[in-house]
């Protein structure tokens, strides 16, 4: 069997054979925890209608019989699971570059996201004050000290595979750093560097394994077609309103939390170009 596989995953599928065990199975997508101390150490394996995350291999069919548990290799090119060799055909990039932003938009994208999200009834799994306040003015503001802070509380925040702070600070992650580089606004890229070294210091230690896989790729600027259809939508090459509501539709609140994320990231873009 072969699939699509995440540029994110070559290393790890193209170093020497390694073992590693089935962390969730479910009808769309499998999820193998690497015995390793490289990132991404969570390899999914999904169904084309399941979500493409950043660490994924794309195949055309499920795999069926796998459970919790359940011990596989992954390695020397392929992925073993099941009695079953799955090896990439070809490869996809989680992280596309945005090209130039036209700043003059950027303002008015602002607003049109927050409408989108206000009108809404998906809604964010975490209390708006707090954390998250505090890391939306530290972001706006540019203070280091507020961001880490904030960071660091909403590290493993909220439940479910993914919590909820986490998908927040991915959200924001890959906006600081696409949005940043493509509109010219140096200090978001820096304030993402320094956001990516927090939430990836000790992340193992503080959230789900696959929470903290995805964290990474997040650091890194990786995420799936959701989260960059949005920022191809604020940028300008993308219809913004259709992209945004796929995202938020994404579980039960990880896409609206990656749309708040979304949102104080652009405001930060915005305040630091005009800052500059």
């Amino acid at each position: 069997m072969s699939g699509a596989a995440s540029i994110a995953l070559r290393e790890a599928l193209e170093s020497p054979r390694r073992p590693a065990r089935v962390l969730a199975s479910f009808p769309l997508a499998v999820y193998l925890e690497v015995r390793s101390e490289a990132e991404p150490y969570v390899i999914a394996l999904v169904t084309g209608e399941a979500v493409r995350l950043p660490n994924a291999v794309v195949l055309a069919e499920p795999l069926d019989g796998v459970a919790p548990g359940d011990d596989g290799w992954v390695g020397d090119g392929v992925v073993e699971i099941g009695g079953l060799a799955v090896g990439a055909r070809r490869w996809w990039d989680p992280a596309p570059p945005l090209g130039a932003a036209d700043p003059a938009r950027l303002p008015a994208a602002l607003a049109r996201l927050g409408e989108i999200r206000a009108g809404s009834p998906r809604r964010p799994g975490l209390d708006p004050a707090g954390a998250p306040a505090q890391l939306a003015r530290g972001c706006l503001s540019g203070s280091l000290l507020d961001c880490v802070t904030a960071a660091e509380r909403l590290i493993g925040l909220g439940p479910g595979l993914t919590p909820s702070g986490d998908d927040m600070l991915a959200g924001l992650l890959v906006t600081l750093r696409h949005l940043g580089l493509a509109a010219g606004a140096p200090r978001a890229v820096w304030l993402a560097g320094w956001l990516a070294a927090t939430v990836t210091y000790d992340a193992r230690t503080r959230t789900t394994p696959i929470s903290a896989t995805l964290l990474h790729c997040a650091a890194r600027g990786e995420a799936s077609p959701e989260v960059t259809g949005v920022l191809r939508g604020l940028a300008g090459p993308q219809p913004l309103e259709p992209a945004v509501n796929r995202l938020l539709r994404l579980g039960h609140t990880s896409g609206a939390d990656m749309v708040w994320g979304m949102q104080i990231g652009l405001s930060a873009v915005l305040s630091h170009m005009e800052s500059r």
